[in-house]
């Protein structure tokens, strides 16, 4: 098959790979139809992300057909066709007993695209099938679907959920990539008084606007001027921090007010400055956290319902085998326009399956 495959930092290739196969009862191989790009794939190439081994398969997204499933796979069968979750969940261990999946301990957490071979490729072994894929139904376009495998629900659990999003809060979401956006559309489900917007980009600024942001502003003073004017000098009740860098964190906690949440959804590969000195006697919760999925069933059922704006935010889709220039256009977002890349790849008859 082909895979686009790590290489190191700055590198990385679209080329063809051996075949995966069942390596536990509980593995299910899927034939992949659609996937996208995260910006955590961008951190990885960038080498912020050192447990990455050159030569894994990237990407833990994807929408496609189950073709073949180990003896213990109980919940999907060969031709379903399904949502693969960026998390994957034994089900046994303490921490997915409690619905904290991303911090399982039997095997699972984030480990597509990062600890084992990941979904940019045409097939991928998908270790506890059972809780890891989801069968989608058939009103759910897969263009649509693959954005509930990693954003919505990150944006959802990460930002909203763990910000404590209340109705007539000032939320404010610093970063208006594709995550940022997805969490104004979430947190809109609990009618804040309004949702402030701050990014560098005007492209993702309107974006913001389209998807329910009533102020926008880029980032910097004059961002942080905007919430003091609009609170009048009280601060944002949340501040979502969707960047993942130390200048877009220090603004969040400079912009929330007292007894207000940080929530960081980015993910920082160098370190930010806590500004203790101000912050302690703010009584301020800050948040950080690996999306768990377990909204996805929720929010799955929302997209199929319309509710949920997933198409407005795909700008760009490519076939599967250009994915190194789906990979260009979604890294340089500010020059092309890019907020969510979606690629579709072509079908294949059969599967060689290899035993491990």
């Amino acid at each position: 098959m082909k895979a686009l495959v790590f290489h190191g930092s700055g590198k990385s290739a679209w080329e063809e790979i051996a075949d995966p196969g069942l390596q536990d009862a509980t593995d299910a191989i899927v034939r992949v139809d659609t996937v996208t790009i995260c910006g955590t794939d961008l951190h990885i190439l960038k080498g912020d992300v050192p447990e990455v081994r050159p030569g894994t398969v990237l990407g833990h997204e994807a929408v496609g057909e189950i073709v073949e499933v180990g003896s213990d796979v109980r919940g999907v069968r060969p031709g379903d066709r399904v949502l693969v979750s960026c998390i994957t969940a034994c089900g046994r261990c303490r921490f997915c007993r409690e619905g904290a999946y991303g911090q399982c301990r039997g095997g699972g957490g984030w480990i597509l695209g990062h600890l084992i071979n990941g979904t940019q490729a045409e097939y991928v072994r998908v270790p506890h099938a059972d809780l890891s894929v989801h069968v989608l139904p058939g009103a759910v376009d897969s263009k649509d679907a693959v954005l509930l495998a990693d954003i919505f629900p990150t944006a959802y659990e990460v930002g909203v959920l763990n910000g404590r999003v209340r109705p007539a809060d000032t939320v404010v979401v610093v970063g208006a990539g594709p995550i940022g956006l997805a969490a104004i559309a979430t947190a809109r489900l609990y009618t804040p008084e309004r949702i402030i917007a701050v990014d560098l980009a005007p492209s993702r600024l309107e974006a913001a606007k389209r998807l329910g942001a009533g102020a926008v502003a880029a980032a910097g003073e004059e961002a942080e001027q905007l919430v003091a004017d609009l609170t009048e000098g009280l601060g944002a009740d949340v501040v979502i921090e969707a960047v993942g860098v130390p200048q877009s964190f220090e603004t969040c906690t400079r912009m929330v007010r007292p007894g207000g949440h940080v929530a960081n959804v980015g993910v920082h590969g160098k370190p930010a400055t806590l500004h203790l000195e101000d912050l302690w006697i703010k009584n301020v919760t800050i948040t950080t956290g690996l999306v768990d999925t377990h909204s996805t069933p929720t929010l799955l059922r929302m997209m199929a319902a319309g509710r949920l704006p997933a198409a407005s935010m795909v700008t760009h889709t490519f076939p599967l085998d250009r994915m190194e220039e789906a990979y260009d256009v979604f890294s340089r977002a500010a020059d092309t326009g890019a907020l969510k890349v979606v690629l579709g790849g072509e079908q294949h008859d059969a599967l060689t399956v290899r035993a491990s």
